[in-house]
């Protein structure tokens, strides 16, 4: 178990893969932690370094007091990649993790060659549905959310399926107040104009069934970026990489060949 002490926040960590490779860094979603990314670390080719955390609140990391503040967010993801001595690496977020995945390309352009943003937007919701959340989770908990949000996070097939439970769980064991403080960074975040300015690389994914940010939203933000692509996995909800894991990762792959970060194969 790798844990990173930057200042006011406890960062666990794990690194996959070849650790003298292309950087590759996975950024989760709200009310999950590093496992996410366990069908699609396995299934990438050798030769990249796979780096993976519990962003604060979240998993094995600490959990600060809440509110937190998407700069919060953002320089914790600064602080680790500078504790790995980790330059120009692509990241890749899903849902808030996107979100810190554009924060960190606006702040640090030295770190973040490509970005890939699943299932994310520049701006997700109203703010006053962030603190109905909040509130929610402070009288009830977070079971209090839990199976509406596995119907936003999954499609029809997935949830009748035993693996569900599996992410029902990972979500109510959360800290609440790492939940909660996560929605308040959610809740003060409008990313429109910095991300508009970006000029770097960019994949989209989108899953059909998403009902957390739906295609059209994560295709208006990656629109925002010159150049971008944009693709959308089929028969999939917020969380593709967990239901339809060769798919995101044929995506992934083939963009990390395209930018250069890995090498090309012949054959």
């Amino acid at each position: 178990m790798e844990m990173a002490e930057l200042g006011d926040v406890r960062l666990h960590y794990r690194m996959d893969g070849d650790p003298d490779g292309a950087p590759v860094l996975f950024i989760n979603s709200l009310g999950t932690d590093l496992r996410l990314w366990d069908k699609v670390v396995t299934r990438l080719p050798a030769g990249l370094c796979l780096i993976r955390y519990d962003k604060r609140g979240h998993g094995l990391s600490s959990c600060p007091e809440a509110p937190y503040s998407m700069g919060a967010l953002v320089r914790d993801a600064e602080r680790l990649l500078e504790h790995l001595k980790v330059k120009d690496a692509i990241v890749v977020g899903l849902s808030i993790g996107g979100m810190i995945a554009q924060g960190l390309a606006v702040k640090r352009l030295d770190l973040v060659r490509a970005m890939v943003l699943s299932n994310t937007a520049a701006k997700i919701g109203q703010p006053a549905m962030w603190l109905d959340r909040i509130a929610a989770v402070k009288q009830g908990g977070i079971e209090a959310l839990a199976d509406a949000t596995m119907e936003r996070w999954f499609s029809r097939d997935f949830r009748a399926t035993p693996e569900v439970d599996l992410w029902r769980n990972m979500m109510v064991r959360q800290p609440a107040t790492g939940y909660a403080g996560c929605c308040a960074a959610i809740a003060g975040t409008d990313f429109y104009t910095p991300t508009s300015g970006l000029r770097l690389p960019t994949l989209g994914i989108a899953g059909s069934e998403d009902g957390s940010t739906p295609p059209d939203l994560v295709r208006e933000t990656v629109d925002l970026i010159p150049g971008s692509q944009f693709a959308l996995i089929r028969r999939a909800g917020h969380l593709p990489c967990v239901e339809k894991p060769d798919e995101f990762t044929a995506l992934l792959t083939g963009f990390l060949r395209a930018t250069g970060h890995m090498e090309q194969k012949d054959g």
